[in-house]
This record gives structure tokens, sequence and C-alpha cells, in this order.
């Protein structure tokens, strides 16, 4: 899920790919989607309930949190090394298909602002964690928040705040 760089395993950012597999010996990368900078993280890595895919609805999302480098902080090229701040979390929703792959929008639960205050990952209890669906209705969850989206349009519909 992580792009590489140079000859070690410094990840940066999240990629997600769609492969063609039809000749296992020769799988050929279709489309690919990356996301943030070093730093970037998704619960996807360490658990597979995280991920919602329905192939009926070409429909992919994925929680994320996103960083980004401040190339300002650099004088000339930024350093492999370089790790970003936190910029945005929430759910990245995708249409999947054989024609690839497009972002259709993104959800949060919290205002920018809230996620760099605190400054890191996904202890912060309005964090995405989960999202499913039923009918037309993208629900994202949290520990402090259930949001539903319309699954078509993305438009918020209500979200309940828990406690």
């Amino acid at each position: 899920m992580y792009e590489a760089k140079e000859d070690f395993a410094w990840y940066q950012g999240v990629k997600i790919s769609l492969f063609d597999v039809s000749d296992v010996s020769n799988p050929v990368e279709l489309a690919k989607y990356e996301i943030g900078d070093r730093g970037t993280d998704s619960p996807v890595l360490w658990d597979h309930k995280a991920l919602l895919f329905d192939r009926a609805r070409n429909l992919l999302v994925i929680p994320v949190m996103e960083a980004k480098i401040d190339p300002t902080q650099y004088d000339g090229e930024i350093p492999s090394w370089a790790y970003g701040e936190p910029v945005w979390q929430g759910a990245y929703v995708f249409d999947i298909s054989l024609d690839g792959l497009e972002l259709r929008g993104r959800i949060t639960h919290m205002e920018d602002t809230d996620l760099l205050k605190l400054g890191y990952y996904f202890g912060f209890d309005y964090s995405v964690q989960r999202s499913l669906y039923i009918d037309n209705v993208l629900y994202t969850i949290s520990s402090m928040k259930v949001k539903m989206n319309n699954l078509e349009t993305l438009t918020e519909i209500n979200q309940v705040e828990l406690s």
C-alpha cells in the first residue's frame, strides 16, 4: 500500500493500486492513486475490517490520515527522510472498476484544525475507523460520531454524536 523510495523502506504516502491479474505470472498495474507524503497512514494497514469494498457498487472506501511535507521548511531539495505533518483525516471514497480508480470524494468527522491541534494519528476520537452502507446511505464511524452521507453524491444526510 505504500510507495517506497530509493533502496530502503521509507514509504512516501499511501498508494492504492488496481492490477490486472488475468495473467498471474505477469500482473499489470492498471491504475493507481497516491495520497499524501511520508507520515500518511491508514488503519487498513493493520486492520482489514477498516476497508470497505463492494464490487457490485464499484465502491472502495478507505480511512486515511493524510500528512503533507511543507517544502518551505527545507533549503533546496526535500530530503528523503522528511516527515509530513497531519493535514486531514477521514474516509476516501472511490469508484473502482476495470476502467480504473476515480476519487468520488472525502468524508471527515473533524475540522482540519482539530487534527492539527492534537498533532497525531488515530488516537483521536473523531478519526474515521470504519465505513459501511445500507441501501443508499454511506455510514462512517469514529469513536465519537456516526456520519451518514448519500452514497451517490456523498452529500451529508445526518450525524449522531456518541458519548
